[in-house]
């Protein structure tokens, strides 16, 4: 008998993990499926990110590091910080952890107790609403629907609210949606929440660096927010590092204490051989981000015009990341015979099976209707996997 936690029980498996995994499966067993399913760039760490890793082996990083990370490396996180996003967060405001993910738990954790609620922008990414669960708070949901650019307006944000109200997790540019909200519509919303005492912002910025149009804005480089922000940001999607699991925070220092005290207990200081590589990211050009910033624009622009050759399909162009979340509203209630869409989640998985093209089902995003589509592959693959997308759903009637 299995004695497990009604922690664990109600806790969900992230749809996006077991999308690749079911995707896995099928190619172990010599099915050819295209992943679009993982937020993953498919480019190779940089050579110079590379070589720091293989300086700090040789140069004997094999101690426990600090907790919140190497002094240098939270410098340098700091003056990317201050020159980058406008926003003064010394050393010590800053707190180095195993990913943005690891970042967002400890936050999470350090802030909301039982009962509190936290408002989530949907579409929102898959791991806050459990995130949020696992510290028993409540999960609010404004939803913002493809008319709208998938974005809320202050209004929706200031009638959530409530005095239950602990925190507000706020992403841009998004995932899955790729929006990204412009100065004017943050500034505004930042007004709205500023009125309200003991409301935060968690802004999740780990895909800054991935912007086609406009500018990316830190919701704390608003002066009169900086005191209510909490900043997430790590080095996974900018320098292509998901591996190596290095993400941060930058916040108020009562906030930065708490996550180390918290970390000390979970993780202590993550991985030596990554905070030397990551720093060493920090420290160099910036041209790999240009590169593959270039890449995913490409690529945008290639998957939005095939996909609104599929009938039935409506697609909004997103401004940044390298997601798109088509609304497939029209295929819910058909059949193939076999298999009857109930959901969106039921559509990913006929699209596995059906056109060997691995997605993932919206409703786990909190947006039902749609499903989500990583562009982070070759053009020759987004080429192949909307064709056979489009030559599946013909089948449905």
């Amino acid at each position: 008998m299995e004695y497990l936690s009604d922690r664990i029980k109600s806790l969900s498996v992230s749809q996006t993990i077991a999308m690749a995994q079911k995707s896995n499966e099928l190619k172990a067993k010599g099915i050819d499926i295209i992943s679009l399913s993982l937020g993953e760039p498919d480019f190779n760490t940089p050579d110079y990110v590379k070589e720091a890793a293989k300086k700090a082996i040789d140069d004997n990083y094999s101690k426990y590091p600090p907790v919140p990370g190497y002094q240098d490396l939270r410098e340098a996180i700091s003056n990317k910080f201050r020159q980058e996003n406008h926003i003064e967060y010394t050393p010590d405001q800053i707190i180095v952890s195993a990913g943005a993910k690891h970042s967002l738990i400890n936050v999470i954790l350090s802030i909301i107790n039982p009962g509190d609620e936290v408002i989530l922008l949907a579409p929102y990414w898959v791991s806050y609403y459990d995130q949020v669960a696992i510290a028993g708070g409540k999960p609010v949901i404004i939803e913002a629907k493809l008319d709208s650019d998938f974005k809320v307006s202050p209004a929706q944000i200031e009638e959530a609210i409530t005095s239950r109200t602990r925190l507000i997790i706020f992403n841009s540019p998004s995932n899955p949606t790729g929006m990204v909200y412009s100065r004017d519509e943050m500034e505004k919303i930042a007004m709205v929440v500023a009125k309200h005492e003991g409301v935060f912002v968690l802004s999740d910025e780990i895909y800054e660096y991935i912007i086609f149009e406009g500018e990316h804005v830190s919701m704390a480089s608003f002066d009169f927010m900086y005191d209510k922000v909490i900043t997430i940001n790590g080095v996974s999607k900018g320098y292509a590092m998901t591996g190596w699991r290095i993400g941060y925070i930058g916040a108020p220092i009562w906030i930065a204490k708490a996550c180390n005290k918290l970390q000390g207990q979970f993780t202590s200081g993550v991985c030596s051989i990554a905070q030397r590589a990551a720093l060493g990211a920090l420290q160099g050009n910036g041209k790999s981000q240009k590169i593959m910033r270039d890449a995913f624009l490409r690529r945008r622009n290639l998957i939005c015009n095939l996909l609104k050759e599929v009938e039935g399909m409506k697609v909004t162009i997103p401004q940044g990341a390298f997601y798109v979340m088509p609304d497939i509203t029209c295929y819910l209630g058909k059949s193939d015979g076999e298999m009857k869409i109930k959901n969106s989640d039921d559509l990913a998985l006929f699209l596995l099976d059906k056109a060997q093209v691995a997605t993932v089902g919206g409703d786990s995003f909190g947006a039902p209707d749609c499903i989500r589509i990583s562009y982070a592959t070759s053009d020759d693959l987004l080429i192949e996997a909307v064709r056979r997308i489009k030559a599946a759903l013909t089948i449905l009637k």
